[in-house]
C-alpha cells in the first residue's frame, strides 16, 4: 500500500500544482506535464529492456552455479551474518548465496552486475514466501533496504566525473577528484547501518548481542584497513584498481563456477541456457512497474513541485539561523531517491555554477555516491517477483536516505568547515 499511496501523490501533486501554476498564466506548463509522462514511460521501458541482455547472461551463469554447488558454498560461508539478518532463511538455501554476491556487487560498485543478482536473490526469496506471495517477506524487505542504502567502497563514477568537470574548468594536478572517497564510505556505511536497525527493530531480530557487533566490528576494521590503503594512493590510480579489483572479482567468480562444474561434470552449456530462458520474463515483468513510478516521477518534477519543497526546506533552515552553505547540493539528495539521472546531472549543475572544488560541489558528489535511487530498487526488486504489498520497506529505506543525507552534510562540514 506504501508505494500505491506513493504514486497517487506524485501524481496529484503534479497536476494540483500544474493546474495552479496554470490559472496564474502558465497555461504550457500543461504541455510539459503531459511530455514528461510520456518521456517517463519510455524510459521505464527502455530501462527494462536494456536490462533483457545483462539478465539473461546472469540468471544462466547463477543457475550454472547452483548446479556446481558454489552458491550453495557462498551460503554457507556468509551464513553466520545473514543468519542473524535473515533468520527466516534455511541454511545453504540458494538465495544466501545470491544475496552474497549482490552485496559483493555493490561493494565493488559494479551496478550491471549487482541488479541481475540482486533479482535472482529477489526470486529465491519469493520461493520461501509461500503464505502470501502478494506480500514482502522480512527477509526480502531486509534486502531489499541493504540495497537502497547500498555499501560502495569508491563511487568510481563520481569520481570520473568530477576529473572531468576539474579539467574543463582548468584546475592543475593538484586536484584530488578523489578526495570525496573516504566521507563517502564513511556516510554510505551509516546509511546501510541505519536502514538494517530499522528493520531489525521492526521486525524484532536480535542484533545486539556479542557475535552480531562482533562480526560488526570485524567488518568496520577490514573497511578502516582498506581506507587506510586507498587514502595513500593518487585518485586515477585508486579508482583503477578499485574497477579493475571489481572485474577480476566477477570473473573469478564466473570462472570458479565454470571450473567447479566441468570438474564435477555437469552439462554447463545446457545449464546456462536453462537458466537464461527466465532473462527476459523478468525484465519483461518489471517494465510496468518502472513505468508507473518514472512517469509519476516525470510529472512531479515538471511541475516544479521539487523545487518548491527545496524552497520550503531553505526557508525554513535560514530561519533556524543554520548555515545555509549546504542548500544548493541538497537537490541531489531529493531527487537521487527517484532519479539516479535526474541527481547526477543535478551534480553536476553544482559543480559548474559553484566549482568542482567548493563545499556545495563536495558535498553533492558525496550525497551523490552514498546514495540509491530508492523508488526504482524498490520498483524493479518487488516488481521482478510479483510482491505489490511492501509493507515497511519504503519507510525503513526513506529513512536510510534521510540518515545518509544527514551523515553527508555532518561529514562534509567537519572536513571542510
Amino acid at each position: 500500500m506504501a508505494l500505491n499511496w506513493v504514486w497517487v501523490g506524485l501524481l496529484l501533486c503534479g497536476m494540483a500544482t500544474a493546474a495552479v501554476r496554470a490559472a496564474l498564466g502558465e497555461v504550457e506548463l500543461f504541455g510539459t506535464l503531459l511530455k514528461a509522462l510520456f518521456d517517463g514511460a519510455r524510459s521505464g521501458f527502455e530501462i527494462s529492456l536494456g536490462l533483457v541482455g545483462i539478465m539473461t547472461l546472469w540468471l544462466g551463469l547463477m543457475r550454472v552455479g547452483e548446479r556446481a554447488g558454489m552458491v550453495q558454498w557462498l551460503a554457507r560461508a556468509a551464513h553466520p551474518l545473514l543468519a542473524r539478518l535473515f533468520p527466516g532463511v534455511p541454511a545453504g538455501h540458494p538465495a544466501q548465496g545470491a544475496m552474497t554476491l549482490n552485496v559483493s556487487a555493490n561493494l565493488l560498485g559494479l551496478d550491471n552486475a549487482a541488479t541481475p543478482l540482486g533479482l535472482s536473490a529477489m526470486r529465491e526469496l519469493q520461493s520461501l514466501n509461500r503464505e502470501s506471495p502478494g506480500s514482502a517477506s522480512d527477509a526480502q524487505i531486509m534486502f531489499v533496504v541493504m540495497n537502497t542504502a547500498g555499501l560502495t567502497l569508491i563511487p568510481t563514477s563520481v569520481i570520473a566525473i568530477r576529473q572531468s568537470v576539474a579539467v574543463q574548468q582548468g584546475l592543475g594536478a593538484g586536484f584530488n577528484a578523489a578526495d570525496i572517497f573516504l566521507p563517502t564510505l564513511i556516510v554510505t556505511f551509516v546509511s546501510l547501518l541505519a536502514g538494517v536497525l530499522a528493520v531489525a527493530w521492526y521486525q524484532r531480530l536480535p542484533l545486539l548481542r556479542p557475535k552480531p557487533l562482533l562480526v560488526l566490528a570485524g567488518i568496520s576494521a577490514l573497511l578502516a584497513g582498506v581506507l587506510a590503503y586507498f587514502s595513500r594512493l593518487p585518485a586515477e590510480q585508486a579508482a583503477r584498481i578499485t574497477g579493475s579489483l571489481g572485474a577480476a572479482c566477477i570473473l573469478a567468480v564466473v570462472l570458479a563456477f565454470v571450473l567447479l562444474g566441468a570438474w564435477r561434470r555437469v552439462n554447463l552449456y545446457d545449464a546456462f541456457i536453462d537458466g537464461a530462458k527466465e532473462g527476459f520474463g523478468v525484465a519483461v515483468q518489471i517494465i510496468p512497474y518502472l513505468v508507473a513510478i518514472l512517469a509519476a516521477i516525470g510529472v512531479f518534477r515538471a511541475a516544479g513541485c521539487m523545487d518548491a519543497l527545496l524552497t520550503v526546506i531553505g526557508s525554513a533552515v535560514a530561519a533556524l539561523g543554520l548555515d545555509t552553505e549546504f542548500l544548493p547540493a541538497l537537490p541531489v539528495g531529493l531527487m537521487k531517491v527517484l532519479s539516479g539521472a535526474g541527481a547526477r546531472g543535478l551534480m553536476v549543475d553544482v559543480m559548474q555554477a559553484h566549482g568542482v572544488d567548493s563545499f556545495p560541489a563536495r558535498l553533492a558528489a558525496i550525497i551523490q555516491g552514498s546514495t540509491e535511487t530508492t523508488f526504482y530498487v524498490l520498483a524493479v526488486y518487488f516488481g521482478s517477483v510479483g510482491v505489490h504489498n511492501t509493507r515497511h520497506a519504503l519507510a525503513c529505506a526513506l529513512l536510510a536516505d534521510w540518515v545518509g543525507i544527514l551523515a553527508a552534510i555532518g561529514v562534509a562540514y567537519l572536513l571542510w568547515r
